[in-house]
């Protein structure tokens, strides 16, 4: 079994199996590669908290569409709801969980925008259809109906034709974390909890067991 030993405020962190590493996105990967093989839907679906300006919470699931070596990315509307509330904040927390491991992976971060070459491919990459979606939909807007919907998509297609550019208000968003928690299921309630926290991106980490 792999052991990892950490010094941390004077005592010895031992993190072993499944917690063992000292980068904490190379477990984030290992895990996502092991609920790849298990989950039965979205093994990369997050649940993606922000605040609106009264610090009223939000939450909502989104696909983490992209693993950097010190951050991670999605991609949205600009003008949505979250959008907005990222670009107003700049701050967001997230959560990835596997029933199916009975894991979850934590995260809280600074928020900057992915408005670039990295967006310009993803959005390049999804299916026509999508990235027509992408220009007709006024996120978090009211609708008046489903058939106006698709209408707008219609005429996005004529617009745009079969190779659109990527919206100026839809791109991705970059996650630095602060903080990440790793977390599984134990016998009788006694999860195993580790988190790692930092300064600032950049700064090194400092690793804690966590009662569960």
């Amino acid at each position: 079994m792999v052991t990892e030993r950490t010094i941390h405020a004077g005592q010895n962190v031992e993190r072993t199996g499944i917690f063992a590493g000292d980068d904490p996105f190379a477990i984030v990967a290992r895990w996502l590669d092991e609920a790849r093989e298990t989950e039965p839907s979205d093994p990369d679906a997050i649940a993606l908290a922000t605040a609106d300006e009264t610090g009223l919470p939000n939450v909502r699931m989104v696909l983490l569409r992209g693993l950097e070596p010190d951050a991670f990315v999605f991609y949205t509307n600009y003008r949505s709801a979250k959008g907005q509330e990222l670009a107003a904040n700049g701050k967001a927390a997230f959560v990835l969980h596997w029933k199916s491991l009975r894991r979850q992976i934590r995260v809280r971060g600074l928020v900057e925008k992915e408005d670039g070459a990295l967006a310009d491919s993803y959005y390049a990459g999804r299916p026509l259809q999508s990235r027509l979606g992408a220009w007709a939909s006024e996120q978090s807007r009211p609708l008046k109906s489903r058939a106006s919907l698709m209408a707008k998509v219609a005429k996005a297609g004529v617009t745009h034709g079969p190779s659109p550019a990527r919206p100026p208000f839809w791109g991705g968003f970059r996650i630095r974390p602060v903080e990440i928690e790793f977390w599984a299921d134990g016998d009788y309630r006694l999860h195993d909890r580790f988190r790692w926290r930092r300064a600032d991106p950049g700064s090194a980490w400092a690793i804690d067991r966590l009662n569960p």
